[in-house]
């Protein structure tokens, strides 16, 4: 196999890779908090305590992947386009 041949099987497989990961899970870990919805911040005396809420999740701790966003907005765009206007269904 050469090994332009190689880089494509390769690209192949991580493309339907990252698709069925998107599929099977549409949300990962808020890059920012890392999941936990806000930041970790320390007293005077160095205990742990909560910090603020994440702005980027709004304290959910998820956000959704890229690949799942670029489906539904390609979604939305294809459903507004063929949707005829008082059609029955």
């Amino acid at each position: 196999m050469t090994p332009v041949l190689a880089a494509i099987a390769c690209l192949i497989v991580v493309t339907l890779g990252y698709g069925g990961l998107c599929a099977a899970s549409p949300f990962g870990n808020c890059r920012r908090c890392r999941g936990m919805g806000h930041q970790l911040t320390t007293d005077r005396k160095g205990r742990v305590k909560r910090g603020k809420d994440c702005r980027r999740c709004h304290a959910t701790g998820k956000r959704i992947r890229a690949g799942r966003w670029l489906y539904n907005r390609w979604a939305r765009i294809y459903r507004a386009g063929t949707d005829t206007p008082g059609a029955s269904r």
